[in-house]
């Protein structure tokens, strides 16, 4: 089975890239021009976070994400 991101997942890697990079809540909210509360949720999982703002999120912290579409079916001739 192909590996499946989560919100649980996204939030856990967003604050251990966070820490590593020993940065607080507040400043990647300064930064990010998102707030705390945004932040504090984000890195809990919580599902109904935006999908802009963790966007931007992800990019002030310098993370990558690969999105790849499934193999389109080939058509019967």
């Amino acid at each position: 089975m192909p590996f499946r991101y989560t919100p649980e997942r996204i939030g856990k890697l967003i604050r251990q890239t966070r820490k590593n990079l020993g940065v607080t809540q507040r400043d990647l909210a300064l930064t990010s021009g998102t707030g705390m509360r945004f932040i504090i949720d984000l890195e809990k999982g919580k599902e109904t976070c935006e999908i802009g703002k963790t966007l931007t999120i992800l990019n002030t912290l310098g993370i990558s994400m690969t999105l790849t579409p499934p193999p389109t079916p080939a058509k019967e001739e």
